[in-house]
C-alpha cells in the first residue's frame, strides 16, 4: 500500500499558467473537510514573502479547511499588492469549500520580485477544487505542484495506534520516491478506530539553508489536537530536521513548515504518551523529508551527512555541523572525491564554537584522518574510492567537550549548480 492520505483530506494539482512548462503542475489545493487546527514554523529571514506573513499571522489557530500552493512565483518583495494578493488566494481557496478567507493558508515558491497572475491562480483554483481526490493520484499530482527545480515529488507517511507503548505498537514508514506503508511482522495490528495517519509532502532542492531551509512543507494528519500541542510539537520537530539541512547556506524568503491536524480519527485531543509517540512519527515523517531535500540538491551528486559529537551542547554542535555544511571548500572537496581533512578541521574552528584542537577526531566514510592535533596515517587513494563510489558520504566529527552532538545534511557543490542556478531565472 503507498502513502495514505489521512481521514477527509482531499487534494489536487494542476497547471495553471504560472510555470513556462504545461507538464509541470504547478498549484496545489488541499482541503479538510473538518476545521482543523494548524500550526507552522518560517523563515527567519527578514525580508520574508507575503504567504508568510498571513500564515505567520493566523497559526496556531483551528478552524482551517483549505491550503493553497503555488510554485513558479515566490510572491516575495512585493509589497502591498503582494500581501492582497496572498488574502485573495485564501480567499478563493476558502470559497471552494464554503469557508471564509481566513480559514484558508497559503504558500508560494518561485522567482522572487514578480507579481502573481491572479487570473492565473484564480482559474487554478477553480480546476483544482474540480479534480480533488484522495488517493495516491491526488496525492502524487498535490506534491508536484509544489516542486520548482526538484527532480522528484517528496513524500513520506507514517501510521500510529493510540493507547498503545511505542514498542508494543505496529507503525508504518514511507517515503521519498516511492512510499511505502506496511506493517513490521509481529507487532500488534493496526486498529482502525485508533490509528492515527501522518502524511508529509515537501519541496525543495536548491537555496536551501538551515534555520528554516527555497522549501516548502505540509504535513497532514487526522488526530485531534490543540493548536498549542499542534505548535509545540511542529516547532521542537522542525529543529531537528529542517533545520538540520543545507544544500549553499541561504536562507529563503519563503521558507514555510505547516501541520494541519483535523481530528477526523476521533477522541480527545491528544496528550501524554499519545502526544510523545505523535510527536516521535511527525519526527520521523519530518526527518525523512529532510533528508530527501539535500538528496535533491541542484547538481549534487553526493548527499554528506555530517555527525558531530562530544561537543558542549547540542548548539554548539549544530554551529560546528553547520559551518562545515555550508563551507565551499569543503563541499567542492566531496565533489572531487578528495580526503582534504585540513577543510574540515579548519571549518569547525572557524564556527565560533570554543574548544581544544587536540580533542578533536575526524573519520571520513570510516577511515581515520585526524587526531591529536595532527593528520593520521592514512592510505589517501582508498578514501577517495569510497567518496567516489557511494553518492553518501559520511563526516564524522568526535569532540572532548562534552555531550552535545548532532546530525546534520548536506550536499557536495558541483559545475552543474552553477550552471542551474545561472540559468534559474531565465
Amino acid at each position: 500500500m503507498t502513502v495514505q492520505v489521512p481521514r477527509d483530506f482531499r487534494m489536487a494539482g494542476v497547471y495553471c499558467g504560472v510555470k513556462r512548462n504545461p507538464t509541470r503542475q504547478d498549484l496545489t489545493l488541499v482541503v479538510s473537510d473538518r476545521p482543523a487546527v494548524a500550526a507552522g514554523v518560517y523563515t527567519q529571514n527578514l525580508v520574508f514573502a507575503a504567504p508568510v506573513a498571513l500564515d505567520r499571522s493566523r497559526t496556531p489557530g483551528d478552524g482551517f479547511l483549505a491550503v493553497v500552493i503555488n510554485s513558479g512565483n515566490a510572491n516575495a518583495c512585493t509589497g502591498e499588492r503582494g500581501l492582497a494578493d496572498a488574502r485573495e488566494m485564501a480567499g478563493l481557496a476558502a470559497a471552494t469549500c464554503g469557508a471564509f478567507g481566513e480559514q484558508a493558508l497559503v504558500m508560494s515558491t518561485g522567482v522572487i520580485g514578480e507579481f502573481l497572475p491572479m487570473p492565473k491562480i484564480a482559474a487554478g483554483i477553480a480546476a483544482a477544487a474540480q479534480q480533488l481526490g484522495s488517493d495516491e493520484v491526488a496525492l502524487v499530482a498535490a506534491a508536484r505542484g509544489i516542486m520548482t527545480t526538484d527532480t522528484v515529488q517528496k513524500l513520506a507517511g507514517r501510521t500510529f495506534v493510540r493507547g498503545l507503548s511505542p514498542f508494543s505498537k505496529g507503525t508504518t514508514a514511507a517515503t521519498g520516491h516511492a512510499a511505502v506503508v506496511g506493517e513490521k511482522k509481529g507487532t500488534v495490528p493496526l486498529a482502525a478506530d485508533r490509528s492515527i495517519q501522518i502524511t508529509g509532502m515537501a519541496k525543495g532542492a536548491a537555496m536551501i539553508g538551515p534555520r528554516m531551509a527555497t522549501m516548502l512543507g505540509l504535513i497532514l494528519t487526522d488526530a485531534p489536537l490543540t493548536p498549542q500541542s499542534a505548535q509545540q510539537a511542529l516547532s521542537a520537530v522542525v529543529d531537528d530536521t529542517f533545520n538540520c539541512i543545507s544544500v549553499e547556506g541561504h536562507m529563503s524568503t519563503n521558507d514555510t513548515v505547516l501541520l494541519l491536524a483535523n481530528g477526523a480519527a476521533g477522541g480527545e485531543p491528544l496528550a501524554g504518551d499519545d502526544l510523545t509517540a505523535f510527536q516521535e512519527k511527525i519526527h520521523e515523517v519530518c526527518g525523512e523529508l529532510a533528508r530527501a531535500i539535500p538528496a535533491d540538491g541542484e547538481g549534487a551528486t553526493h548527499l554528506v551527512m555530517i555527525e558531530v559529537s562530544g561537543c558542549a551542547d547540542g548548539e554548539s554542535a549544530r554551529k560546528i555541523a553547520r559551518t562545515i555544511a555550508d563551507s565551499p571548500l569543503v563541499k567542492t572537496a566531496i565533489a572531487g572525491g578528495d580526503p582534504n581533512w585540513g577543510r574540515i578541521v579548519s571549518a569547525a574552528g572557524y564556527a565560533g564554537v570554543p574548544f581544544n584542537p587536540r580533542g578533536v577526531e575526524l573519520n571520513l566514510n570510516g577511515f581515520l584522518l585526524y587526531r591529536d592535533g595532527a593528520p593520521t596515517a592514512f592510505d589517501a587513494a582508498a578514501v577517495s574510492n569510497s567518496i567516489r563510489a557511494e553518492r553518501d558520504t559520511i563526516i564524522t566529527l568526535r569532540f572532548s567537550e562534552g555531550e552535545g552532538r548532532v546530525r546534520f545534511w548536506t550536499t557536495d557543490l558541483t559545475a552543474e549548480y552553477v550552471r542551474l542556478n545561472a540559468d534559474y531565472h531565465t
